[in-house]
């Protein structure tokens, strides 16, 4: 298990979609641990495989002190909507309000390859968006309204 190193936009493999997972094996077992340890810090509320590094479907969350993970996530049900603060370890300082659905579902599977279903509303409908999001090769950035993507970006590049 280790704490991973968060690559940050413009890191191209933020904006390539993830593969799918076929098969479980010790290298994802361990992609598992450490986006599990990577997640277990104040202010973390999920993390994507690509956020370090690691072009798979997979992601880990934590909620409400609830950790887990889910591995080959589909967003298969959103409902109602959200507009509220929203941020990015990928795009570390930057927060913007961000409309998303309240409710959101998503299933996938374990380790063991078992099915898996995720759901919920306000904070977790928001992360189950967000990351499977980057797993599509998405930030959160891309879902602004015009005039608020457009402050993002010249915040970041005064940033950098």
């Amino acid at each position: 298990m280790a704490i991973r190193e968060i690559r940050v936009v413009p890191d191209p493999v933020l904006r390539t979609p993830c593969d799918e997972i076929k098969k479980i094996t010790p290298n994802i077992e361990r992609l598992v641990d450490d986006l599990l340890e990577t997640v277990d810090d104040p202010g973390r509320a999920g993390l994507s495989a690509n956020q370090i590094g690691v072009s798979f479907r997979a992601f880990s969350y934590n909620i409400g002190g609830k950790i887990g993970y889910v591995l080959n996530p589909v967003l298969v049900e959103t409902d109602g909507e959200q507009y509220g603060e929203e941020g990015c370890l990928s795009v570390p300082g930057l927060w913007y309000k961000t409309r998303r659905a309240n409710y959101a579902k998503v299933t996938g599977i374990d380790l063991k390859g078992n099915p898996i279903t995720l759901e919920g509303d306000g904070l977790m409908g928001r992360m189950l968006q967000h990351e499977c999001d980057h797993l599509d090769g998405h930030v959160y950035l891309d879902r602004l309204e015009k005039e608020e993507r457009r402050a993002a970006l010249r915040k970041m590049r005064e940033m950098r």
